[in-house]
């Protein structure tokens, strides 16, 4: 509970803590986002780390002018690790293959989450690797389904790549630009909960419309 407490504490004041690790770390700071994003994209237990709202708020960082942070070398760090954390999350469904379906749901992994997101592979197809890079805990479990036989490699990699460069220029660069903006600058603590917000309530109106389905198919047994 203390660990979720934690996190929930850094994602709804991530701008605040990105200064104090910016202060602290100087240049590391990059490791540290490279390391975060990697994790939330790279392994399947890991989907309730922070996304967007961090590429957001580091973006607005980098706009500071005695920042240290170049919203440029952020789109090249957080970029290579988007790519190599799906990469690594489609090798490890691969190799586990369809039995992760019969898992039982633990702390850390959520079965309904997984079936999810197989739902998005049957609605979407290979493009569920790029919208999911804009749908929290999907994003995370998207790569994981594609591994287990939902995508070829090589079909898979192109996806990875493009869904990638998409999903972290187009919040870093967000973050780059309001953060120049004097209104933006002095709301950004809500610009960047209306961020978490909406990325919250995305998956929250699929798995109610999941729960929707699953109990009219039972009605209707």
């Amino acid at each position: 509970m203390e660990l979720f407490s934690t996190l929930a504490d850094f994602i709804l004041h991530i701008d605040g803590h990105l200064q104090v690790l910016a202060s602290e770390y100087g240049l590391w700071l990059y490791g540290i986002l490279f390391l975060i994003v990697f994790l939330e994209t790279g392994l399947v237990v890991m989907p309730l780390l922070p996304g967007d709202s961090l590429l957001f708020a580091a973006g607005s960082l980098a706009s500071i002018p005695m920042s240290q942070l170049s919203p440029h070398w952020l789109f090249v760090i957080f970029s290579v690790a988007a790519i190599l954390g799906d990469t690594v999350n489609y090798s490890i469904g691969h190799a586990l293959g369809p039995k992760v379906f019969s898992f039982k749901k633990s702390r850390f992994f959520n079965p309904d989450h997984l079936r999810q997101t197989h739902e998005f592979f049957e609605k979407y197809g290979g493009k569920t690797i790029i919208i999911a890079r804009f749908v929290p805990i999907v994003r995370t479990f998207a790569p994981f389904v594609a591994g287990i036989g939902a995508m070829s490699y090589s079909r898979f990699i192109m996806y990875n790549v493009v869904g990638a460069l998409l999903w972290v220029a187009v919040f870093t660069y967000s973050g780059y630009w309001f953060g120049q903006m004097s209104f933006f600058k002095d709301n950004l603590k809500l610009l960047i909960l209306g961020i978490i917000v909406v990325s919250v309530l995305i998956p929250g109106i699929e798995y109610v419309k999941h729960r929707f389905r699953s109990r009219a198919g039972l009605n209707a047994d």
